[in-house]
């Protein structure tokens, strides 16, 4: 597999085990944790239709990110919230935050921070929905690539498991999807780097916005173009295309080969 494991994409890597040992026959992701390329002998077959795809800013005494006084404490564990977060926000300390939903919340509760971004759709599916204080919009937090989405995979060579999945597939989501991981895959960014990327249908067309960018926020490169639906990744790789253009590839072999 070309893109390394970090974080959630163990725990895919362990439920594709289960299918490969005939434990399981399908596995449901959210897609933002699964790495661009799947190893040989799997497909994701089925894409849900989109969850909320933004960023929550989650606090128990602030309404949003503007009532945050100056050295205010924000948690998050995704570089790509915390790269802007620091070029939007420098007056902000962003520090890191690990754990699960349970535990993240627990720990703003406690005063260890005066707010935590996570997912909008982790958040909502868990039922934890009331504790957003505000949305984050993309112009102010470009999501993650697949953000938002689940996407079920099998593995390949089982046309009546994917027959039996196909009512599942929301047209317009999977190309949307298709079309950020495309983008991703080509940067080849993994984990390691803040990359954002975000793809809508607009009047039949998909439109996607991208970032690439360093972990301090300072240097960003963004690029975003419009494609048809018919071939999502085409647009992927052509947004992907402007980015490498304007040098996000040096960024990124920097990025992935810091100490």
């Amino acid at each position: 597999m070309a893109t390394n494991f970090c974080g959630k994409g163990l725990f895919v890597k362990e439920l594709e085990q289960a299918m490969m040992e005939g434990r399981a026959h399908l596995a449901v992701h959210s897609l933002k944790d699964v790495p661009m390329d799947l190893p040989e002998g799997f497909e994701l077959v089925a894409i849900g239709k989109r969850e909320d795809p933004r960023d929550a800013f989650v606090s128990n005494h602030y309404k949003s990110l503007a009532d945050l006084p100056p050295g205010a404490k924000v948690g998050t564990s995704s570089l790509r919230r915390q790269a802007q977060l620091r070029a939007r926000h420098p007056n902000l300390v962003v520090d890191t935050l690990r754990g699960n939903v349970n535990t993240r919340l627990r720990k703003l509760d406690e005063g260890q921070y005066d707010a935590i971004i996570l997912a909008a759709a982790g958040l909502k599916r868990l039922g934890f929905g009331k504790r957003i204080a505000a949305s984050l919009s993309p112009a102010e937090s470009l999501p993650a690539v697949g953000q938002g989405a689940l996407g079920i995979e099998i593995r390949s060579g089982q046309p009546e498991v994917a027959k039996l999945l196909a009512p599942l597939n929301d047209p317009i989501t999977a190309a949307c999807v298709r079309a950020e991981r495309a983008m991703s895959r080509m940067l080849q960014g993994g984990c390691q780097a803040p990359i954002g990327g975000y793809c809508v249908e607009e009047a039949g067309k998909l439109h996607l916005r991208a970032f690439v960018a360093d972990l301090e926020g300072v240097r960003f490169y963004r690029a975003e173009a419009e494609g048809d639906m018919a071939d999502p990744e085409a647009l992927g790789h052509k947004v992907a295309e402007a980015l490498i253009g304007q040098g996000a590839a040096r960024l990124l072999a920097e990025l992935i080969h810091r100490p």
